[in-house]
């Protein structure tokens, strides 16, 4: 009987085939988000020197604090605007968006929107 690929194993395929061609610069720093089943994070950062300049998730202390769960859409909305509000304090406004292998849709579509929103561009 054959067995179904682990869905975690296809996503990191796909990460690679998409990272091979993605990269984030100084200008244009990357915008990477992972998900997990209960929390989901978000991260601007630099390729060339290898360092995280923004990151925002649902462990965050003020997020946490006033959600429940860290695992919806609700949630991936209020990421999408901290990790946006932090860059702009930072004078990032352009980035490029790394869905990290995930479908674009759901949770990861609604940080990329509030994100957007909030004033970043991508």
């Amino acid at each position: 009987m054959l067995q179904k690929p682990d869905k975690n194993v296809s996503r990191k395929k796909r990460h690679s085939r998409v990272r091979k061609n993605l990269s984030g610069t100084q200008q244009r720093p990357r915008l990477n988000v992972f998900r997990s089943l209960k929390h989901i994070y978000a991260q601007i950062i630099n390729d060339e020197t290898g360092t995280t300049l923004v990151s925002a998730s649902t462990m965050d202390k003020e997020i946490s604090a006033t959600m429940d769960f860290g695992g919806n859409v609700n949630a991936a909305t209020v990421v999408g605007k901290l990790v946006a509000e932090r860059a702009l304090a930072k004078g990032i406004s352009k980035v490029v968006f790394d869905r990290g292998g995930y479908l674009y849709h759901g949770r990861v579509a609604a940080l990329a929107a509030a994100a957007r929103e909030a004033g970043l561009e991508f």
